[in-house]
């Protein structure tokens, strides 16, 4: 077996070939990353026999809540932590994680490989990486045509605009008593933030650290204004946040008309989320011709592991092998970020829950059009204002003047 780098000063010079003893490392996952951890290790261990690999896996809150804790006390983090893009800027503050653009890893000679916007998501302001991407969430329009047709709206009406598919949800509502057409009506919102920004432009900063939330900005005016009239015009069901269990709970009853997510929403539906409604789902692109990615996930190794080869190799298998990637995303639905993978001819077949459409060509073409996004380290803070400033808007009929003027002011004090 060919030699493997050794981290010096962190690590003795040693090799798997010259390894006498298994090396056990772990890794923290949630699902449904544990199913292709899992899925991945019997491959993983015909090249690296002397490699054993601990799985621990916990709800997602929780693991990135134990990982919070592990990097900011210093110990009880995994060899390997995934990472999911909401979170990434947030760990990408302080020390925690491993530079992987340094050598040994020179994780950034692999760049070229991924799709476009992948490596900006996980590097710093600075140029530090602190992730390596694998899997991606092009943004998709889920949609029942079984409601549409009864209705006599087309899929065309849905995302020619937001106007029109403000339009159409008015007239799917009327011929589907007690149907909603989407679950939160923020989440029209947070589409219009993410779509369409130019390469390289942040979400609520740009390269100067200027702060871009204001009731004068047209990106943020035309989102909280498309998501009251949403609102206005009662056609959400007032979930809130995916994966709540109000949002949960409208899912399972099969009242909700539309949804936006990831591709990888799919597994989900298909797997609990709304197994009873299969083949009355059908996806297409989000309304506007607009184009975003609904997060990601990464690896990252902690400073604080004591087997940085060993993490490293494993991130390689799962990150940058084809099969690997082509099974994860059989396995669980997790689009790859490796861009030899969107070859395969998994990408040619019918999409079994949405009626056998082929839908994961359309989402190939929705990510190749996903412009970088600039990660800035006070994302998170600005985030949550933005969040809290909608949902406030949306429950006590504030203005969008006011709901914008006053987010504006609560990341400016925050941030100084």
């Amino acid at each position: 077996m060919k030699k493997l780098f050794a981290v010096t000063a962190l690590l003795a010079v040693t090799t798997f070939a010259s390894a006498q003893t298994k090396t056990t490392i772990t890794i923290g996952v949630f699902p449904d990353l544990d199913s292709v951890v899992k899925a991945a290790l019997p491959g993983f261990y015909k090249l690296y026999p002397n490699v054993t690999v601990k799985i621990n896996s916990k709800a997602y809150a929780d693991h990135h809540t134990a990982l919070t804790t592990a990097l900011s006390t210093g110990k009880g983090a995994n060899d390997v932590e995934a990472v999911d893009f909401g979170y990434v800027a947030k760990f990408a503050e302080g020390s925690g994680l491993v530079d992987l653009s340094k050598a040994p890893f020179n994780a950034t000679s692999l760049r070229s490989q991924f799709v476009a916007y992948t490596f900006p998501q996980a590097m710093t302001q600075d140029g530090r990486m602190v992730g390596m991407p694998t899997d991606i969430g092009p943004g998709s329009m889920f949609y029942r045509s079984d409601m549409l047709k009864k209705a006599g709206v087309s899929p065309a009406e849905l995302n020619r605009s937001w106007e029109s598919y403000i339009a159409a949800g008015r007239k799917i509502k009327a011929a589907n008593p007690g149907a909603f057409l989407l679950p939160d009506a923020s989440e029209a919102a947070q589409i219009i933030l993410r779509s369409n920004l130019k390469a390289g432009e942040g979400l609520f900063f740009d390269k100067t650290n200027k702060l871009l939330v204001s009731p004068t900005n047209p990106r943020f005016v035309r989102a909280f204004t498309i998501a009251k009239q949403i609102r206005d015009a009662g056609l959400d069901a007032k979930a809130g946040a995916a994966f709540s269990p109000e949002w949960t709970t409208a899912f399972q009853k099969g009242n909700l008309a539309t949804e936006f997510s990831g591709a990888w929403l799919v597994g989900h539906m298909q797997n609990w989320l709304a197994k009873d409604y299969s083949g009355k789902w059908s996806a297409q692109n989000l309304p506007g011709n607009t184009f975003a990615s609904w997060g990601g996930s990464f690896y990252a190794i902690p400073a604080q592991s004591q087997n940085k080869a060993e993490a490293w190799a494993l991130i390689k298998y799962l990150t940058t092998n084809r099969d690997q990637q082509i099974l994860a995303f059989r396995t669980t639905g997790a689009f790859p970020a490796l861009k030899s993978a969107h070859t395969a001819s998994i990408f040619n077949e019918g999409v079994a829950y949405l009626a056998n459409q082929k839908a994961r060509l359309q989402w190939r073409d929705a990510a190749a059009k996903i412009q970088p996004l600039d990660v800035n380290r006070q994302d998170p803070v600005a985030e949550q204002i933005v969040n809290d400033a909608i949902s406030n808007m949306l429950s006590s009929g504030q203005s969008v003047q006011d709901a914008l003027a006053q987010a504006q002011r609560l990341i400016e004090r925050r941030v100084r």
